[in-house]
């Protein structure tokens, strides 16, 4: 199994994206990318964290690839925006791409700058790649929101 973390707004949302994929072993929701230890979910919506709202994704890669992954990621929010996706604002909405080892680095530099080029998007991507840092999950009430709540 293999570990990969994103930010692309509201983890609820993203979360239930990548729950869908064949391949995907399993999914929580948590934050990433700030210096602020053990932050709550008031914390992190506060701004004084630096986090970004992530998914952690646990996947095969016998049955599904870090670039298929990347691909969902792209199509499931606005890589142009800085700070927002929708009516959601702030730095924890960021779009983020977590990489864990040199492999997805690399693999994310790619695709992002292969999206740039395509012309999709008429603005510049704004989607950070970083390493990946402490991972603090969040609270199991996050966990898997819209499907406990009838959303999907």
């Amino acid at each position: 199994m293999e570990k990969a973390t994103f930010g692309a707004g509201c983890f609820w949302g993203v979360e239930a994206a990548f729950r869908k994929i064949e391949g995907v072993v399993s999914t929580s929701v948590g934050y990433m990318g700030g210096d602020f230890p053990n932050p709550s979910y008031l914390d992190v919506l506060s701004r004084i964290t630096g986090h970004a709202e992530v998914v952690q994704v646990e996947y095969d890669p016998k049955h599904v690839s870090y670039d298929d992954l990347l691909e969902v990621f792209w199509d499931i929010h606005d890589p142009t925006t800085i700070n927002r996706q929708g009516p959601d604002r702030g730095e924890q909405y960021r779009s983020v791409i977590f990489f864990h080892n040199e492999e997805q680095e690399k693999a994310a530099k790619r695709s992002k700058a292969k999206l740039q080029m395509s012309g999709r998007f008429a603005q510049d991507i704004v989607t950070e790649i970083k390493p990946s840092s402490e991972y603090y999950l969040a609270t199991q009430e996050h966990q898997q929101y819209f499907e406990k709540n009838g959303r999907y």
